[in-house]
């Protein structure tokens, strides 16, 4: 009757042993550590900068516990935070001696010493929100002054071809400052093409004036239109910035709006700060443009010291070489509706994908019809930086929005293209005015007395129960130890951050577990009172009472999925580990603690008394 089928008892060992061996990390705490990582990517790390490194930090007399290089970041693993403050000190000065024009990003951060054997398992440790291990906190201020300016270029592009479509011949479109300038020749076409701006670009206002014998309108952004431009401009940083935080699987990172135009990001839990400050920083959008082949360009092109000529712009390319590009821009990021790495079928080198709206690959497919034998080039442009990824010629025309960007990139440079270029093109360009790093000292004295709580709770839980329900109290016992172990190992299996209200749904899930127990020891002893043997009060104590425990956590469960569905932040994270509690305690309280049971009891045949905690009368063949 009380007895589990083989099978069982493995599931059982085998979840025991899993639970135990992931929940193990959690054990070994952290080292503080120094990560560093290439600014810009074009830059190179390799076993000679490990070198530059090692040799710096013997000169300080700094010997770190481990130098990590993994082909995109180094890890110097030190011993203690002050070694750690004083190595990033000298591995700043090392690598970046011009402090205006870094070449590396250099940050602080905390590695897990999870022994190696654990690690080739898989088994990591659970991240720890920003109220107890600490994190990145980032203030980006976004140049609204760049956006307008960049719509004005916008502005620019469509006024010629309005003006090309209509026919009406003008002396020239260009912008200066905060305003474009259309020059015409007389007043008549002035006034036609200022009936046509007035009609076409409502978001405008023209003033006309006159220069010698042209007519010049001079056009500048309305104010509600600027407004709107901020909003716009600030939304779509805010969605940018949510989409390669997402990219780089940061767990409940912090996005809000801070005043009319910065944004502040709190990444808790972060495992490489580095990456995250790099990829944040990063303002990388796309251009594609024609490369002036004129003669003054490709004189230009050859000499570095001779005037680009008017209207062209000089950018370099990877390997350092000029490139003259016009500045009219053909295609932006904003055409973009995906991107992503991949290889080349000929010379399977690594390459990105790039996909064009509808919009996109039409005017694409113009430009390189009507631009047959001459460069195309493409630009990133990162950190206020451009330049030239490729700039391959046109050989035929390019229809169906599909572009392909190559240029003797590496697989993790590809990757990193895609993902910045995937993720959005900023609408403006963002500067880190504040960034602190919360080290885990601030949130000691939080992680002391959550775990204390929780500690003390179960040491207060475990004692009534084993006095009150005596070795039924035990195996209720054993059974929440095996729960909280099974949802630490989960909560770390899927690399969950573990704030203060994590902390509390934890102590609430220990709450609701011994309460399933408390209900099928009180089930057992009302078989018992009514005189059923102890076999058949075992059978039927965890048959009547499994219905009452799965009504009593469904309907927990679905308020926590309310929490999960609706709420944010500090919510969010209190729903995660209260619904997975409310799993993990289904499982032990009832099939766990049952397993034990009929492991101690189920192979007695006449077993004629059980501990539960209440004396029975003789006569019933009972005892305590």
């Amino acid at each position: 009757m009380n007895r589990y089928a083989w099978w069982k008892y493995a599931l059982l060992a085998v979840a025991l042993v899993l639970a135990t061996v992931y929940a193990l990390p959690n054990l070994f705490g952290e080292a503080p550590a120094v990560q560093v990582s290439a600014a810009r990517a074009a830059q190179r790390l390799g076993e000679d900068t490990v070198a530059r490194l090692q040799q710096a930090l013997q000169q300080a007399q700094i010997a770190p516990e481990a130098v990590q290089f993994d082909g995109a970041t180094i890890k110097v693993r030190l011993a203690s935070t002050e070694q750690q403050i004083r190595a990033r000190d000298v591995i700043e000065r090392t690598l970046n001696p011009d402090a205006a024009n870094p070449g590396y990003v250099v940050a602080l951060n905390l590695l897990p010493r999870t022994p190696a054997w654990l690690q080739a398992l898989g088994a990591r440790p659970m991240y720890l929100g920003l109220d107890l291990r600490g994190g990145v906190h980032f203030l980006l201020q976004v140049d609204m002054a760049a956006a307008a300016r960049k719509r004005l270029d916008a502005v620019v592009a469509e006024l010629r071809t309005l003006l090309r479509e209509r026919d009406l011949r003008h002396g020239g479109v260009r912008r200066e400052g905060e305003e474009v300038l259309l020059r015409l020749r007389d007043a008549d076409t002035a006034r036609r093409a200022a009936d046509l701006i007035a009609r076409e670009q409502p978001d405008l206002q023209l003033t006309e004036r006159r220069e010698g014998e042209d007519w010049v309108l001079a056009l500048t952004l309305r104010p509600q239109a600027v407004r709107h431009l901020q909003e716009q401009a600030l939304k779509q940083n805010i969605l940018t910035l949510h989409n390669r935080i997402n990219e780089l699987g940061v767990a409940e990172p912090v996005i809000q709006q801070q005043g009319l135009d910065r944004i502040v990001v709190q990444l808790p839990g972060v495992q490489d700060t580095a990456k995250a400050k790099d990829i944040l920083g990063r303002t990388a959008t796309l251009e594609i443009r024609m490369v002036d082949e004129s003669p003054e360009g490709l004189a230009a092109e050859r000499d570095p010291t001779a005037p680009v000529p008017f209207g062209s712009e000089r950018y370099l390319d990877r390997h350092g070489r000029p490139v003259i590009v016009k500045r009219e821009v053909i295609l932006t990021g904003d055409n973009l509706t995906d991107a992503q790495a991949g290889f080349d079928s000929q010379t399977h080198e690594p390459v990105v994908n790039l996909t064009l709206d509808g919009k996109g690959a039409r005017i694409f497919r113009d430009v390189t019809r009507d631009n047959v034998g001459k460069r195309m080039a493409i630009l990133l442009f990162e950190k206020g930086q451009g330049e030239v990824v490729t700039a391959p010629v046109i050989r035929t025309e390019i229809g169906g929005g599909r572009v392909q960007i190559s240029g003797r990139m590496t697989t993790q440079e590809a990757n990193d293209t895609a993902l910045l270029l995937r993720a959005g093109a900023l609408a403006a360009p963002m500067e880190i005015v504040e960034e602190r790093t919360i080290g885990p000292s601030l949130g000691a004295d939080n992680i002391r007395m959550g775990f204390n709580s929780v500690v003390w709770g179960f040491v207060a839980v475990v004692a009534f129960m084993c006095v009150y329900y005596t070795f039924f109290g035990l195996v209720s016992s054993l059974a929440l130890a095996f729960n909280l172990l099974l949802l630490v190992a989960i909560l770390s299996l899927l690399q969950a951050t573990l704030t203060l209200p994590g902390i509390a749904a934890i102590a609430l899930t220990l709450g609701m577990a011994i309460d399933a127990n408390v209900l099928i020891n009180e089930r057992i002893r009302e078989e018992l009172r009514n005189g059923s043997a102890p076999q058949t009060a075992i059978h039927k104590g965890y048959e009547h009472a499994w219905g009452t425990i799965v009504d009593s956590n469904l309907t927990s469960l679905l308020a926590g999925l309310a929490l999960l569905t609706f709420g944010s932040g500090p919510v969010r994270g209190f729903a995660v580990v209260h619904c997975i509690g409310i799993l993990t305690s289904m499982f032990s309280a009832v099939m766990f603690s049952r397993g034990l049971v009929n492991l101690w009891y189920g192979r007695q045949r006449k077993l004629k008394s059980i501990a539960i905690g209440i004396a029975m009368p003789a006569s019933t063949g009972h005892g305590s």
